[in-house]
C-alpha cells in the first residue's frame, strides 16, 4: 500500500487490555491493526492498562513504549475485577479528548460509557464490536448493565460503529434503528510446523488430537465439546488449550467433567512457536459456542489447514461458509455424531483442510481489512 496520508492523521485506540499480547481476540486484533495502520501513515497511539505485571516493569524500567511504529501509553489502572476495564478506558478516555488526535478508535462497547467526551472535544469517534459482551456469562448483573450503557453511548456518539458479523449488523439496526458498517477481522498467512515442542510438552503427535483453543468461559461452550469426547469411540486425545478470564469457578468445572480421563490434556495459555504447532498438527479444531463476535482463533485455525467444527451460530457458520463441519448449538449428541464421523472418515477431515485455508487467503487478509479500516477513517476525517 502507498503511503496515501500528506499529514499523518493521529488515531488513538481504546479498549483493549494491553498490545503486543494475545490474551484475548481484541488484543490480537489491535496487535495486528495498530501497526498496519501505522506502516500505512497514521501516527496511531494505543492505551494500554497497566496490571500488576506492566507495574513491575515500568519499575524496572522495561515497559515498552512504542511496538511495530505505535506509540503506547500506559494508562493508571484499578487491578481489581470488574474495575480494570472501567478506570483504564475512563482514564483513557479523558487523556485522550484532551490531546490533539483527530480520531479516537474504541474496541469493545464498555469503555465506550466516556466516548462522548473525545466527541465533545470536537474528535471524530469509531467503535468497534467485537461482540454482544453484556450477553457474556461471565459478567455479574453490575457489569451487564455497564457495558450495555456503553452500547448505548455508543449508539448515541459514535460517528461510525464497526461490527463483525451480520447478526451483530441485524441487532444494532433492529434494537437502536442504527446502521453500522461491516469490517471483519483480518490474518496473517501462516506456516506450518511440525511436532516437536508440542511432543516434548505434552506428548502430542501430528493428527492424533482434536483441537480447542480460546479462553475458558461458559460462552465457549467447551462443556459440551468435553461431554461429547467422553462418548466418542476414538484414540485421539482432546487439548484444551486456554486460560481463565476472570472464570476459575467455571474451569474448576471443566476440570471436574475431565477428572479420570487422561485423553484430556489441558495446556493453559499458549503462544509462540507452541501454539503454531499445535494449530499445525491438530486433527479437528472445534469451537462449540453459543455466543460468539467474529471468532479469531476460528480464522486462525483455517488458516493453518485444520479441519474445523463449530456451532451452527451465525458468527462461526459465515466465516467456515461451508469450508467446514457445523451441527446445532449446544446439541452435545449432535457433536458427538459429527467428531464420530469425522473420526471414523478422515477423508472427509481432509477434503476440507485446503479449502478452509484458501477461504481464509481470499476473504481475510490484514491488508483488505486495514484498506477497508482506512477507507472509513478517510471519509470521517474528510467531513
Amino acid at each position: 500500500m502507498k503511503n496515501i496520508q500528506k499529514k499523518p492523521k493521529r488515531i488513538a485506540m481504546i479498549g483493549h487490555k494491553f498490545i503486543p499480547s494475545r490474551n484475548g481476540g481484541v488484543e490480537v486484533v489491535v496487535s495486528n491493526l495498530a501497526p498496519h495502520l501505522a506502516k500505512l501513515g497514521y501516527d496511531v497511539t494505543c492505551y494500554n492498562r497497566t496490571d500488576r505485571e506492566a507495574v513491575k516493569r515500568r519499575k524496572a524500567g522495561e515497559l515498552m513504549r512504542e511496538y511495530r511504529g505505535v506509540r503506547l501509553v500506559w494508562t493508571p489502572t484499578i487491578n481489581r475485577r470488574g474495575m480494570a476495564a472501567m478506570s483504564s478506558s475512563i482514564i483513557a478516555s479523558v487523556m485522550a479528548a484532551f490531546s490533539r488526535y483527530d480520531l479516537i478508535h474504541y474496541h469493545t462497547e464498555g469503555p465506550c460509557v466516556f466516548c462522548w467526551l473525545p466527541r465533545l472535544m470536537g474528535k471524530k469517534v469509531v467503535v468497534t464490536v467485537h461482540g454482544l459482551d453484556h450477553m457474556r456469562e461471565k459478567w455479574g448483573r453490575f457489569a451487564s448493565r455497564y457495558i450495555l450503557l456503553g452500547e448505548k453511548a455508543a449508539v448515541r456518539h459514535a460517528n461510525s460503529i464497526i461490527v463483525l458479523s451480520e447478526g451483530v449488523r441485524m441487532y444494532f439496526r433492529e434494537t437502536y434503528g442504527r446502521e453500522t458498517v461491516f469490517i471483519p477481522n483480518g490474518i496473517d498467512p501462516a506456516e506450518s510446523r511440525l511436532a516437536c515442542e508440542i511432543t516434548k510438552q505434552f506428548g502430542l503427535a501430528s493428527q492424533e488430537y482434536i483441537l480447542f483453543l480460546g479462553r475458558l468461559v461458559p460462552e465457549k461452550g467447551i462443556h459440551y465439546l468435553i461431554e461429547a469426547y467422553k462418548m466418542l469411540q476414538t484414540d485421539k486425545k482432546l487439548v484444551i488449550v486456554g486460560g481463565s478470564s476472570d472464570t476459575n469457578d467455571y474451569v474448576k468445572q471443566l476440570y471436574a467433567m475431565a477428572e479420570g480421563c487422561t485423553s484430556i490434556i489441558f495446556t493453559g495459555f499458549q503462544k509462540g512457536l507452541v501454539l503454531e504447532e499445535l494449530y499445525s498438527n491438530a486433527y479437528l479444531y472445534v469451537l462449540p459456542s453459543d455466543l460468539e463476535g467474529m471468532p479469531l482463533t476460528l480464522l486462525e485455525a483455517m488458516n493453518y489447514g485444520c479441519c474445523c467444527v463449530t456451532s451452527d451460530i451465525g458468527e462461526c457458520a459465515d466465516v467456515l461458509d461451508g469450508s467446514g463441519f457445523t451441527f446445532p448449538r449446544g446439541n452435545v449428541n449432535a457433536l458427538r455424531d459429527t467428531l464420530q464421523d469425522l473420526c471414523d472418515n478422515p477423508e472427509k477431515a481432509e477434503a476440507k483442510r485446503e479449502e478452509a485455508r484458501e477461504m481464509i487467503a481470499s476473504k481475510y487478509t490484514w491488508k483488505d481489512i486495514t484498506a477497508k479500516t482506512d477507507k472509513l477513517y478517510r471519509e470521517l476525517l474528510d467531513k
